[in-house]
């Protein structure tokens, strides 16, 4: 799924990333892989904000904080969330997709969306570095393509 590096960095601007403090395991390595897209297409560390959350429910409320504040280009929100005994999992998983959803269209700011949905912790493990790829690599790679393709728009270019 990694876009060529043809596709340049985004535009001058900041990137956020927002991570959950819950099953910090997997979103440490969610993190590491969004942190090597930014380093593969040149986006210095210096335009990286990094901002730590309780769990997947907070994602969207600093989330907006970046979108809200102007000047950031794109935005990751990573978590992992695993289905337990309760239905507390479909809540938690579906009311921050809709929370980043939302921000996506209300601020125009791409949110990648980097938060794993999981039977069990080896499954979140296997999305987040493991045999099923780095899910924080891939929202990431997702925000800064739409942020391109969001600059091509804005300047005038189909």
């Amino acid at each position: 799924m990694s876009e060529p590096a043809a596709g340049g960095p985004v535009a001058a601007g900041r990137v956020g990333i927002v991570v959950s403090r819950y099953h910090e395991a997997v979103t440490r390595r969610l993190l590491d892989g969004a942190r090597a897209v930014l380093a593969e297409q040149g986006v210095p560390d210096a335009q990286v904000d990094v901002a730590w959350v309780g769990g997947a429910w907070e994602l969207p409320v600093v989330a907006r904080a970046f979108c809200a504040r102007g000047g950031y280009q794109a935005v990751a929100a990573l978590g992992a969330v695993v289905r337990g005994e309760t239905p507390h999992f479909a809540y938690v998983a579906g009311e921050a997709a809709r929370g980043l959803m939302d921000l996506q269209v209300r601020f125009g700011v791409p949110v990648g969306f980097g938060v794993l949905t999981c039977d069990t912790l080896e499954q979140a493990l296997a999305r987040a570095g493991g045999a099923a790829g780095n899910k924080g690599r891939e929202a990431m790679e997702a925000a800064l393509g739409a942020a391109r393709e969001l600059a091509r728009r804005h300047a005038g270019s189909r």
